[in-house]
Protein backbone atom coordinates (compact mmCIF):
# COMPACT_ATOMS: atom_id res chain seq x y z
CA UNK A 1 0.00 0.00 0.00
CA UNK A 2 1.54 3.27 -0.74
CA UNK A 3 0.40 6.96 0.74
CA UNK A 4 -0.11 9.41 -2.04
CA UNK A 5 0.65 12.65 -2.21
CA UNK A 6 0.34 14.90 -5.17
CA UNK A 7 1.77 13.36 -8.86
CA UNK A 8 6.21 12.77 -8.45
CA UNK A 9 5.75 13.74 -12.36
CA UNK A 10 3.69 15.05 -15.37
CA UNK A 11 2.58 12.18 -16.65
CA UNK A 12 -0.57 11.47 -16.03
CA UNK A 13 -1.18 7.99 -16.35
CA UNK A 14 0.35 5.83 -12.72
CA UNK A 15 -0.12 2.10 -12.22
CA UNK A 16 1.77 -0.22 -9.28
CA UNK A 17 4.02 -2.84 -9.12
CA UNK A 18 4.04 -5.83 -7.10
CA UNK A 19 4.65 -4.47 -3.73
CA UNK A 20 2.16 -1.26 -4.12
CA UNK A 21 4.87 0.98 -5.57
CA UNK A 22 3.69 3.85 -7.73
CA UNK A 23 5.13 3.23 -11.69
CA UNK A 24 4.59 6.48 -13.82
CA UNK A 25 3.55 5.20 -17.57
CA UNK A 26 4.91 8.03 -19.98
CA UNK A 27 1.51 7.52 -22.60
CA UNK A 28 -0.81 7.41 -19.86
CA UNK A 29 -2.75 4.51 -22.03
CA UNK A 30 -4.89 2.02 -21.50
CA UNK A 31 -2.70 -0.14 -18.89
CA UNK A 32 -2.88 2.71 -16.55
CA UNK A 33 -4.67 2.00 -13.22
CA UNK A 34 -4.73 5.38 -12.05
CA UNK A 35 -4.84 9.27 -13.49
CA UNK A 36 -3.37 12.42 -11.42
CA UNK A 37 -5.76 15.31 -12.45
CA UNK A 38 -4.47 18.86 -11.38
CA UNK A 39 -7.70 19.67 -10.38
CA UNK A 40 -9.09 17.12 -8.77
CA UNK A 41 -6.34 14.96 -8.07
CA UNK A 42 -5.78 11.05 -7.84
CA UNK A 43 -8.72 9.11 -9.40
CA UNK A 44 -9.31 5.53 -11.18
CA UNK A 45 -8.02 5.47 -14.87
CA UNK A 46 -11.02 4.82 -17.60
CA UNK A 47 -10.80 0.88 -18.64
CA UNK A 48 -9.50 0.08 -15.18
CA UNK A 49 -9.83 -3.56 -14.50
CA UNK A 50 -12.83 -3.84 -12.15
CA UNK A 51 -11.14 -5.38 -9.11
CA UNK A 52 -8.69 -2.45 -9.00
CA UNK A 53 -11.20 -0.06 -9.35
CA UNK A 54 -13.43 -1.43 -6.30
CA UNK A 55 -10.58 -1.35 -4.36
CA UNK A 56 -9.93 2.27 -5.68
CA UNK A 57 -13.07 3.69 -5.60
CA UNK A 58 -12.45 2.73 -1.44
CA UNK A 59 -9.09 3.88 -0.50
CA UNK A 60 -8.35 6.82 -2.78
CA UNK A 61 -10.40 9.13 -0.76
CA UNK A 62 -8.50 8.06 2.26
CA UNK A 63 -5.39 9.25 0.79
CA UNK A 64 -6.04 12.80 1.14
CA UNK A 65 -6.66 15.17 3.83
CA UNK A 66 -9.32 16.82 5.68
CA UNK A 67 -10.35 20.65 6.23
CA UNK A 68 -7.82 21.01 9.36
CA UNK A 69 -4.51 19.30 7.33
CA UNK A 70 -5.15 15.82 9.03
CA UNK A 71 -7.28 12.48 7.78
CA UNK A 72 -9.00 10.98 10.74
CA UNK A 73 -10.49 7.95 10.15
CA UNK A 74 -12.20 5.73 12.81
CA UNK A 75 -13.07 1.87 12.51
CA UNK A 76 -15.58 -0.59 14.14
CA UNK A 77 -16.05 -4.55 13.51
CA UNK A 78 -19.76 -5.30 14.98
CA UNK A 79 -22.05 -7.89 14.90
CA UNK A 80 -25.63 -7.73 13.38
CA UNK A 81 -26.84 -6.49 16.51
CA UNK A 82 -24.49 -3.77 17.17
CA UNK A 83 -22.07 -5.48 19.53
CA UNK A 84 -18.34 -5.35 19.10
CA UNK A 85 -16.88 -7.97 21.21
CA UNK A 86 -18.79 -10.57 24.10
CA UNK A 87 -20.01 -8.94 27.64
CA UNK A 88 -16.97 -10.21 28.39
CA UNK A 89 -14.69 -8.86 26.38
CA UNK A 90 -13.54 -11.11 23.31
CA UNK A 91 -13.43 -9.49 20.16
CA UNK A 92 -11.38 -12.11 17.79
CA UNK A 93 -12.55 -12.02 15.52
CA UNK A 94 -16.07 -10.03 14.84
CA UNK A 95 -15.41 -9.58 11.48
CA UNK A 96 -13.77 -12.02 8.71
CA UNK A 97 -10.11 -12.39 7.10
CA UNK A 98 -11.29 -9.62 4.64
CA UNK A 99 -12.19 -6.82 6.69
CA UNK A 100 -8.72 -7.99 8.91
CA UNK A 101 -6.75 -7.75 5.82
CA UNK A 102 -8.42 -3.69 5.22
CA UNK A 103 -7.26 -2.99 8.89
CA UNK A 104 -4.00 -3.76 7.79
CA UNK A 105 -4.52 -1.92 4.72
CA UNK A 106 -5.68 1.03 6.34
CA UNK A 107 -2.65 0.95 8.91
CA UNK A 108 0.07 1.05 5.77
CA UNK A 109 -2.21 4.31 4.25
CA UNK A 110 -1.89 6.21 7.68
CA UNK A 111 0.87 7.69 9.21
CA UNK A 112 -0.11 7.08 12.90
CA UNK A 113 -2.54 3.81 13.69
CA UNK A 114 -4.64 5.28 17.38
CA UNK A 115 -6.11 3.07 20.02
CA UNK A 116 -6.93 3.18 23.64
CA UNK A 117 -5.73 1.55 26.76
CA UNK A 118 -8.36 -0.90 26.91
CA UNK A 119 -7.67 -1.97 23.45
CA UNK A 120 -4.25 -2.54 24.37
CA UNK A 121 -4.71 -4.31 28.17
CA UNK A 122 -7.22 -6.47 26.82
CA UNK A 123 -5.82 -7.87 23.42
CA UNK A 124 -2.30 -6.73 23.30
CA UNK A 125 -2.27 -5.83 19.93
CA UNK A 126 1.06 -5.20 17.48
CA UNK A 127 -0.98 -2.75 15.34
CA UNK A 128 2.07 -3.31 12.06
CA UNK A 129 0.92 -4.10 8.40
CA UNK A 130 2.36 -8.09 8.16
CA UNK A 131 -0.92 -8.96 6.08
CA UNK A 132 -0.13 -6.10 3.53
CA UNK A 133 2.80 -4.68 1.43
CA UNK A 134 3.64 -1.13 3.37
CA UNK A 135 5.24 0.37 6.03
CA UNK A 136 4.00 0.24 10.02
CA UNK A 137 2.56 3.14 11.28
CA UNK A 138 3.30 5.23 14.59
CA UNK A 139 1.17 3.28 17.01
CA UNK A 140 -0.37 5.39 19.50
CA UNK A 141 -2.31 4.93 23.00
CA UNK A 142 -4.35 7.18 24.71
CA UNK A 143 -3.95 6.13 28.23
CA UNK A 144 -5.14 8.49 30.71
CA UNK A 145 -4.54 6.28 33.80
CA UNK A 146 -1.21 4.76 33.25
CA UNK A 147 -2.97 1.10 32.49
CA UNK A 148 -0.30 0.31 29.82
CA UNK A 149 2.62 -1.05 30.98
CA UNK A 150 6.36 -1.88 29.46
CA UNK A 151 5.51 -5.23 28.68
CA UNK A 152 2.62 -4.78 26.20
CA UNK A 153 3.37 -5.43 22.73
CA UNK A 154 3.78 -1.84 21.23
CA UNK A 155 6.01 -0.88 24.33
CA UNK A 156 8.45 -3.65 23.78
CA UNK A 157 8.85 -5.38 20.18
CA UNK A 158 10.85 -2.18 18.10
CA UNK A 159 8.44 -3.15 15.12
CA UNK A 160 7.25 0.77 14.60
CA UNK A 161 7.30 4.14 16.89
CA UNK A 162 5.27 3.98 19.74
CA UNK A 163 3.76 7.16 21.61
CA UNK A 164 1.47 6.78 24.98
CA UNK A 165 -0.40 10.08 25.26
CA UNK A 166 -1.89 10.49 28.60
CA UNK A 167 -3.01 13.80 30.76
CA UNK A 168 -0.35 16.09 31.29
CA UNK A 169 -0.74 16.62 35.22
CA UNK A 170 -0.36 12.52 35.61
CA UNK A 171 1.68 11.31 33.21
CA UNK A 172 5.26 12.78 32.87
CA UNK A 173 7.58 12.87 29.49
CA UNK A 174 9.30 10.44 29.44
CA UNK A 175 9.99 6.61 28.43
CA UNK A 176 7.68 3.22 28.83
CA UNK A 177 9.79 0.69 27.74
CA UNK A 178 10.62 1.66 23.83
CA UNK A 179 7.47 4.05 23.42
CA UNK A 180 7.71 7.56 23.78
CA UNK A 181 5.31 9.39 26.20
CA UNK A 182 3.22 12.57 26.09
CA UNK A 183 0.97 14.63 27.83
CA UNK A 184 -2.35 17.01 27.19
CA UNK A 185 -4.62 18.86 28.52
CA UNK A 186 -7.55 17.35 30.19
CA UNK A 187 -11.17 18.81 28.74
CA UNK A 188 -14.29 17.54 30.87
CA UNK A 189 -12.36 15.09 32.92
CA UNK A 190 -10.81 13.75 29.84
CA UNK A 191 -7.83 13.67 27.48
CA UNK A 192 -8.21 17.02 25.03
CA UNK A 193 -8.96 14.95 21.57
CA UNK A 194 -8.40 18.08 19.73
CA UNK A 195 -5.21 18.10 21.44
CA UNK A 196 -4.04 14.54 20.81
CA UNK A 197 -4.22 15.27 17.09
CA UNK A 198 -2.06 18.26 17.76
CA UNK A 199 0.67 16.63 19.20
CA UNK A 200 0.35 14.02 16.28
CA UNK A 201 0.45 17.22 13.46
CA UNK A 202 3.65 18.40 15.13
CA UNK A 203 5.06 14.86 14.13
CA UNK A 204 3.82 15.25 11.04
CA UNK A 205 1.52 12.80 11.54
CA UNK A 206 -1.51 13.68 9.35
CA UNK A 207 -3.20 10.53 8.09
CA UNK A 208 -4.97 9.49 11.78
CA UNK A 209 -6.79 5.24 11.57
CA UNK A 210 -8.77 5.42 14.86
CA UNK A 211 -8.91 1.05 14.88
CA UNK A 212 -10.88 1.03 18.70
CA UNK A 213 -12.77 0.56 20.94
CA UNK A 214 -15.85 1.63 20.71
CA UNK A 215 -15.38 4.28 23.30
CA UNK A 216 -12.12 5.40 21.47
CA UNK A 217 -13.68 5.92 18.06
CA UNK A 218 -17.28 7.03 19.92
CA UNK A 219 -15.25 9.92 21.79
CA UNK A 220 -13.18 11.25 18.46
CA UNK A 221 -17.20 11.13 16.70
CA UNK A 222 -18.87 13.08 19.57
CA UNK A 223 -16.40 15.58 19.18
CA UNK A 224 -16.94 16.44 16.11
CA UNK A 225 -13.50 14.98 14.70
CA UNK A 226 -13.79 12.43 12.33
CA UNK A 227 -13.62 12.94 8.75
CA UNK A 228 -14.57 9.35 7.99
CA UNK A 229 -16.63 6.62 10.16
CA UNK A 230 -15.94 2.96 8.59
CA UNK A 231 -18.54 0.52 10.15
CA UNK A 232 -18.27 -3.32 9.17
CA UNK A 233 -21.04 -5.27 9.86
CA UNK A 234 -20.77 -9.27 10.00
CA UNK A 235 -23.63 -11.33 10.00
CA UNK A 236 -23.27 -12.61 13.47
CA UNK A 237 -25.71 -12.24 16.63
CA UNK A 238 -23.73 -11.59 20.06
CA UNK A 239 -26.02 -11.93 22.54
CA UNK A 240 -25.20 -9.59 26.08
CA UNK A 241 -22.63 -8.24 24.23
CA UNK A 242 -21.12 -5.00 24.48
CA UNK A 243 -22.43 -2.00 22.03
CA UNK A 244 -20.41 -0.11 19.33
CA UNK A 245 -20.96 3.43 19.03
CA UNK A 246 -22.09 5.25 22.17
CA UNK A 247 -23.59 8.62 21.49
CA UNK A 248 -25.78 10.64 23.53
CA UNK A 249 -29.44 9.83 23.43
CA UNK A 250 -31.44 11.56 21.14
CA UNK A 251 -35.44 12.85 21.68
CA UNK A 252 -36.38 12.06 17.72
CA UNK A 253 -34.80 10.59 14.55
CA UNK A 254 -34.56 14.07 13.37
CA UNK A 255 -31.68 14.52 15.79
CA UNK A 256 -29.80 11.59 14.69
CA UNK A 257 -26.20 11.45 12.83
CA UNK A 258 -27.52 10.17 9.72
CA UNK A 259 -24.34 10.74 6.77
CA UNK A 260 -23.21 10.33 3.57
CA UNK A 261 -22.22 6.70 2.90
CA UNK A 262 -21.22 4.55 0.58
CA UNK A 263 -21.37 0.17 0.95
CA UNK A 264 -18.88 -2.60 0.16
CA UNK A 265 -18.81 -6.02 0.15
CA UNK A 266 -15.94 -7.26 2.28
CA UNK A 267 -16.41 -11.76 2.22
CA UNK A 268 -19.19 -12.39 4.30
CA UNK A 269 -19.14 -8.89 5.60
CA UNK A 270 -20.64 -5.40 4.67
CA UNK A 271 -18.53 -2.12 5.18
CA UNK A 272 -20.34 1.41 5.86
CA UNK A 273 -17.78 4.38 4.76
CA UNK A 274 -19.60 7.32 6.10
CA UNK A 275 -18.45 10.88 6.02
CA UNK A 276 -19.88 11.77 9.36
CA UNK A 277 -19.79 15.69 8.49
CA UNK A 278 -21.98 15.59 5.60
CA UNK A 279 -25.65 14.24 5.64
CA UNK A 280 -27.37 11.92 3.59
CA UNK A 281 -29.25 14.06 1.63
CA UNK A 282 -26.09 15.51 -0.13
CA UNK A 283 -25.19 12.19 -1.31
CA UNK A 284 -24.80 11.78 -5.34
CA UNK A 285 -25.34 7.97 -4.85
CA UNK A 286 -24.72 4.74 -3.23
CA UNK A 287 -23.03 1.57 -4.63
CA UNK A 288 -22.15 -1.56 -3.52
CA UNK A 289 -18.84 -2.65 -4.80
CA UNK A 290 -16.43 -5.69 -4.11
CA UNK A 291 -13.49 -5.67 -1.85
CA UNK A 292 -10.91 -8.65 -1.61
Amino acid sequence: MIRLGRAPTDRKGFTFDPRGGLVAIDSGGGEAWLRFHPASGWAPADGCDPEVRDLLDLYLPLCGCGPSGVQVVGHLGQSLNGCIATQSGDSCWVTGPENIRHLHRMRALSDAVLVGAETVVRDDPRLTTRLVPGGSPTRVVLDPHRRVRAEHNVCRDGEAPTLVIGTRSRVPPGRLGEAEIAGVPERDGRLDLAAVLGVLRERGLDRVFIEGGGVTVSAFLHAGLLDRLQVTVAPLLIGGGRPGVHLPPAATMGECLRPRCRVFRMGGDLLFDCEPRVPADAAEGEGLSRVI
